[in-house]
């Protein structure tokens, strides 16, 4: 069996999925079978960031008012 290449987009959306803890377990070993260690690992860290900025842009805006 041939492992398809997947794109870093494709592991964005499987860590976004992750974040909000709704996945299937057929995606699952979809993405154990397709995406790449390290575009999981970037994503994340990505993920996680954008995450944070939100956060921090929602209490900066309540504490403002």
């Amino acid at each position: 069996m041939q492992k398809k290449k997947s794109s870093f987009m494709q592991s964005m959306k499987a860590v976004m999925w992750g974040f909000l803890g709704v996945r299937k377990k057929a995606g699952l070993q979809e993405d154990v079978a397709t995406l790449s260690f390290v575009h999981i690992i970037i994503a994340g860290v990505v993920g996680a960031l954008i995450f944070m900025a939100i956060l921090l842009l929602i209490v900066k805006a309540v504490v403002s008012h």
